[in-house]
């Protein structure tokens, strides 16, 4: 039984110029009927919207850099199609090593789509991952995940895009050695609900908006990350209306020239001119973190940022050992006041008014 099946064989031309929309979507039905695999050899091939079944893997040649994208090209072909693929019925499909590159065509052309009209609308843990692939130029998001429940996202860069490099609304979740890198939104961009995600091991930088931004939800592990030169703040846990961020742990990351607005000025709001930038934010622990401010590569632009951390309306929340020495322009912690409950700040170094223990200043 065939279980391979080569877009190229089913009529795909990689010249750039051919619609291969029929052909690949040809390859991709065969490979559901046998949960099998798609390839996508070198070229460059024009698609409408594709729809990957589930239990399929489509897999192209790896090999793209920051200036270039890889060998196996999707590329869009209608500036009114809504994503290049659309994985939204494919509970467990894998992508890898594709480059999809969005041309800034349409309003908001997402690469990848995956979308339900409500949570678990799809049945079952949707379980896609994504890995190797490059993601650039869309007018959307580069990687859009709507009511998604489960997922992996590994060893991506998801770059340039007029949205945000990742959208997530939804739960369980593993974002794992990405590169963010120079989105008009933020890096990833959390929706109403962001829970249970474990963010590892990227770099997040010149993300316009800020690196990660999330409003809602609970039970993240947000370590090892490196954050630079965020427009906004590096993190962005600002709970929205009358919701709350609730048990998230934030160590071991390093953040650098945050809040650079777009970078000749600063932001509009100066409170995003942070480091890290907590609102509505209950049983949180911020610890081991390295903080630098600077500016552009070569001088010049926003230096900053003015503070490490804001906070406001914060419970039972702790802040310690963080290294800060050289992470502000005027302010450790900026506190606006409003906590519910016990807000500790111990051991963190290198505070300019010389106390360990942060006594920071009060604004109304």
């Amino acid at each position: 039984m065939e279980t391979i099946f080569d877009i190229t064989a089913f009529g795909a031309i990689g010249d750039g110029e051919t619609d291969c929309t029929d052909a690949i979507q040809q390859a991709l039905d065969a490979a559901g009927e046998v949960k099998g695999a798609v390839l996508v050899p070198p070229g460059r091939y024009r698609v409408g919207t594709l729809t990957v079944p589930a239990g399929v893997h489509i897999k192209g040649d790896h090999a793209w850099a920051f200036r270039r994208p890889g060998t196996s090209i999707l590329e869009p072909a209608d500036e009114n199609q809504p994503c290049l693929l659309d994985i939204s019925g494919g509970i467990g499909c894998t992508i890898s090593g594709l480059s999809l590159e969005g041309n800034h065509m349409g309003q908001h052309m997402h690469g990848i789509l995956l979308y339900h009209d409500d949570y678990n609308g799809g049945g079952t843990e949707d379980t896609p991952t994504i890995e190797d692939c490059k993601v650039n130029n869309f007018s959307g998001d580069a990687v859009h995940l709507e009511h998604v429940w489960c997922f992996s996202l590994r060893h991506c860069m998801l770059s340039h895009c007029g949205g945000s490099g990742l959208f997530v609304d939804g739960w369980d979740g593993f974002v794992l050695d990405n590169w963010f890198s120079g989105n008009k939104g933020a890096g990833f961009l959390g929706g109403p609900t962001v829970n249970s995600i474990t963010a590892t091991g990227n770099r997040v930088e010149w993300n316009t908006a800020g690196g990660f931004c999330l409003q809602n939800g609970n039970s993240m592990n947000i370590t090892g990350n490196y954050f630079d030169r965020s427009g906004g703040p590096g993190l962005r846990l600002c709970a929205k209306d009358d919701q709350q961020l609730d048990t998230i742990c934030v160590t071991g990351n390093i953040f650098y020239r945050s809040g650079a607005g777009d970078c000749s000025d600063p932001p509009e709001d100066m409170l995003n001119s942070a480091h890290i930038r907590m609102e509505g934010c209950i049983n949180c622990t911020v610890s081991a973190n390295a903080f630098r401010m600077g500016e552009n590569d070569g001088g010049g632009g926003t230096r900053g940022p003015e503070s490490v951390f804001v906070i406001r309306h914060l419970k039972d929340c702790v802040f310690s050992a963080n290294a800060v020495s050289s992470g502000s322009a005027n302010n450790v912690f900026l506190d606006k006041g409003e906590h519910q409950g016990e807000v500790i700040l111990q051991n963190n170094v290198g505070n300019p008014t010389g106390n360990a223990d942060n006594i920071f200043p009060h604004f109304d």
